[in-house]
């Protein structure tokens, strides 16, 4: 792309004055960013249509990956790692006085998403793109993302993420491939020369615009796939002048904000009926939109739909995109003539399904009054859907109604979008062994029995590209002069650092990387909280949602009591610890938004004590996302995976941990069991009970928590410190979580588990005094970490479940 610097510094000198249309000493850091992103973008134009065409005429097949979320973090910067220019670029601009950092810094982290599902979609297309697989991204261009968390008050605030504010130079507007999706209305239902016919009538139209972003390989810039992402538009830019003049201005632009509103931001609070429609909105947007495309490119290359799941796969990431099994069968019935039954085989073929979660509420359900009245023609192919599965069970299960009736799509007044994407797809995976066993046994049990041969495990991987190469540059070239630089491609060779386990040498420069990765994160506290850490404390972490079964609780409680004891005794035996949260609450979740107000308000107690200060400090770290996690990972000592047994499907934290070498102090719940697999009992430390006994909790009863409460005084202090007064300025706020925990008998163990969880954390603690053998431990966990790539995952989807022989 840039043989040296000196050919990069003209080339972007010439493509500064064409873009910015002034002189570089006039210039704004954004002005020089931008033409940076521009000239790349147009350095690797042709490269990108060539890929496409590539696929075209080799006729592969194309992967069209459906998610609700993107988390592609900051583009820049790893982009320029995977050209091969970082180099040239930073050496020629440090030349024109511009600092590569500062570019670096202007771009917004995309506000494509939430958390684990869409970190996960992007190390996928990360991947794809690695690999050669024609995979394509498909989801929504938020205009305002999530939302950017602030903490007031030791309260989460929501404020818009506003990430598109000065545009985002990387996409590409494509209002020639725009789609008319269709909401409400009604279907005109006739019989035409002995066929049915469906039209939708009176519909309100919503312009679907698509930008496309490219996905670019790590060396190898022939590969280069696409995200596209969907914009609402209103179809027409109706301005009602008539209303404008009589005052009634937000009459007059009232058409084009509910249109716009469904690509505003991400999971609307859905507390209240419009809240519900417009997350339904967004779901069939993006499935409408995309599939319109998809089956509009197969036509122009391809014309007949009988090969049609030879060429294209349909990949739905959890139920949210569900609705692309009605919505292809509606295109294939109403737009191509094809019969049901056609149809049908031709949808089951082409969609596959990954499942998530097994959360009840996380298994998304539809009111069928709001379904029908949304998608009136949508819901009439569901029906049909549910009444031609619940015959052939009648058939197949004669007088078994449970069976039946667990299965069905249509039940309770609801739309079950689970079950639809099991009944509409060839294959159904879970995202870790244990997670995948849950659905077979418990979760989805009576579709295992039906359709055995659907179930598969794929277990998450995560991009080391991204999160070690990119995130960790002192760690992966004390890596390449180990091991050679072939791990960045086979993430299996980093086995080969099993050799330096015994090496005191390599082992001291991997404490002083740690060392300084945790200068790096001290430095950016320092800097966005004024507050002063040691690195060379223990750094305890926990960044991930924030929700009750992921049990930052937990934690929290193992730091008041360790508080507790230091102030009943100065002298107990424990390395300084800096404790480190870091997660977002859905903005209607009060009890885990109260969980992040008894966080800060811990932090507050213990950093202002001048009798704990030298031992414990804890941190809160506001709007977690990818570039904030890519400071967070490397520095990262201890990796608190402390879920409730069964209850997270894989997590992918627990990947990027380990890959920079962190300890996992974990239950076995999600990946955990592999990463223990893995590394082997001495390298990680797991507690708590098993995914079997809280199945069984669960299923039987038998759990009393105030029989723990009473049992264990360390622990009925710390619960009783909710409510007695301990945080005088917090009032009553921690009477939920008391309550929680013993009038709601503590559904995710909490109590259960508090005490194994203080003797792994006081294991830890013992371990980490030996500085050379827990250097040891973090190598090898850092050695055990290529089977948890996205590569590895990617090729067993590939192969297994897209049929791409790659």
């Amino acid at each position: 792309m840039f043989k040296d610097k000196d050919s990069f510094k003209q080339e972007y000198l010439e493509k500064f004055t064409d873009v910015e249309g002034k002189t570089l000493d006039e210039s704004t850091a954004w002005d020089q960013y931008h033409a940076l992103v521009t000239l790349i973008k147009e350095k690797i134009g042709h490269h990108w249509a060539k890929t496409n065409n590539m696929y075209s005429q080799n006729k592969e097949k194309q992967v069209y990956y459906f998610s609700m979320e993107f988390l592609i973090g900051r583009l820049l910067s790893y982009y320029l790692i995977n050209l091969d220019v970082r180099t040239h670029v930073e050496e020629g601009l440090q030349e024109l006085g511009i600092s590569l950092q500062s570019l670096i810094e202007q771009e917004s982290d995309a506000g494509l998403g939430n958390g684990g599902l869409g970190r996960l979609a992007a190390c996928f297309l990360d991947s794809m793109a690695f690999l050669g697989i024609p995979g394509h991204g498909n989801g929504i261009r938020y205009k305002y993302g999530l939302f950017q968390q602030k903490i007031v008050d030791g309260f989460q605030a929501e404020v818009p993420d506003n990430w598109l504010k000065n545009g985002y130079p990387w996409e590409i507007r494509k209002p020639d491939k725009s789609v008319i999706v269709k909401y409400k209305g009604s279907v005109k239902t006739e019989k035409i020369q002995g066929k049915w016919t469906f039209v939708h009538e009176n519909y309100e139209p919503v312009l679907a615009v698509p930008y496309d972003i490219p996905i670019i390989s790590y060396q190898n810039e022939n590969n280069i796939n696409n995200l596209r992402l969907w914009s609402a538009e209103p179809i027409v830019e109706e301005f009602d002048l008539a209303s404008f003049n009589r005052g009634e201005f937000s009459k007059a632009v009232s058409y084009k904000a509910e249109v716009e509103a469904i690509s505003y931001i991400l999971y609307p609070e859905d507390s209240s009926q419009a809240g519900r429609e417009l997350r339904l909105k967004q779901e069939y947007f993006f499935v409408a939109a995309g599939l319109a495309a998809i089956v509009r490119r197969h036509k122009k290359k391809n014309g007949s739909f009988q090969d049609f799941p030879r060429r294209i796969a349909v990949h739905i990431n959890d139920t949210h995109p569900a609705l692309c099994i009605p919505e292809l069968m509606r295109i294939l019935i109403d737009d191509e003539g094809i019969s049901w039954e056609q149809a049908w085989n031709i949808t089951v073929n082409t969609i596959s399904f990954t499942n998530h979660t097994i959360l009840p509420e996380a298994l998304e359900k539809w009111p069928i009054d709001l379904f029908r009245y949304l998608l009136p023609r949508i819901y009439m192919i569901i029906e049909e859907i549910d009444r031609r599965h619940r015959v052939e069970l009648s058939s197949k299960y004669p007088g078994n109604l449970e069976i039946i009736n667990n299965t069905a799509v249509l039940r309770d007044g609801h739309v079950w979008m689970a079950n639809l994407a099991v009944i509409g797809s060839y294959s159904v995976n879970g995202v870790a062994y244990l997670h995948t066993e849950i659905l077979k046994d418990y979760v989805l049990h009576d579709f295992h029995t039906i359709f055995p041969y659907k179930f598969s495990n794929k277990t998450n991987g995560v991009s080391h590209r991204r999160f070690l190469l990119g995130a960790n540059p002192h760690l992966s070239t004390l890596i390449s002069e180990g091991i050679g630089d072939g791990w960045k491609k086979d993430a299996g060779e980093l086995e080969k650092l099993l050799a330096f386990t015994e090496d005191s040498g390599y082992l001291a420069k991997l404490a002083e990387i740690k060392y300084q990765n945790k200068c790096r994160l001290s430095a950016y506290i320092e800097k966005t909280q004024g507050l002063k850490i040691d690195p060379s404390s223990v750094f305890d972490i926990q960044v991930k949602r924030i929700h009750a079964y992921k049990r930052q609780l937990l934690n929290i409680f193992k730091i008041m009591d360790l508080y507790n004891r230091l102030k009943d005794n100065p002298n107990i035996a424990l390395s300084p610890h800096t404790f480190i949260f870091a997660g977002k609450a859905a903005p209607g979740y009060h009890y885990a938004k109260t969980i992040i107000k008894l966080i800060n308000t811990v932090a507050q107690k213990v950093n202002s004590d001048q009798d704990v200060q030298d031992k414990i400090k804890v941190i809160f770290l506001e709007n977690f996302n990818v570039s904030l996690a890519e400071i967070i990972y490397p520095s990262a000592d201890i990796s608190e995976q402390i879920s409730t047994a069964s209850r997270e499907a894989s997590g992918t934290g627990n990947m990027k941990f380990m890959l920079n070498g962190a300890v996992t102090l974990g239950t076995l719940d999600g990946a955990n069991v592999e990463i223990r697999n893995a590394v082997g009992d001495d390298n990680i430390v797991i507690f708590g009970l098993s995914a079997e006994k809280v199945m069984e909790y669960y299923s039987r009863g038998g759990y009393k928590s105030w029989d723990e409460y009473h049992n264990y005084p360390r622990l009925k202090k710390i619960v009783d410190q909710m409510i007695n007064g301990f945080f005088s300025e917090a009032g009553g706020e921690f009477r939920v979580i008391y309550d929680s925990l013993l009038r709601d008998n503590d559904e995710f163990f909490v109590l259960k588990d508090f005490c194994p969880y203080s003797e792994a954390f006081n294991k830890l603690n013992l371990l980490y005094a030996s500085s050379e053998q827990w250097y040891k431990k973090s190598l090898i966990n850092i050695a055990k970490a290529g089977v948890f790539s996205s590569d590895r995952t990617i090729k067993e989807y590939a192969a297994d479940i897209w049929r791409i022989d790659k």
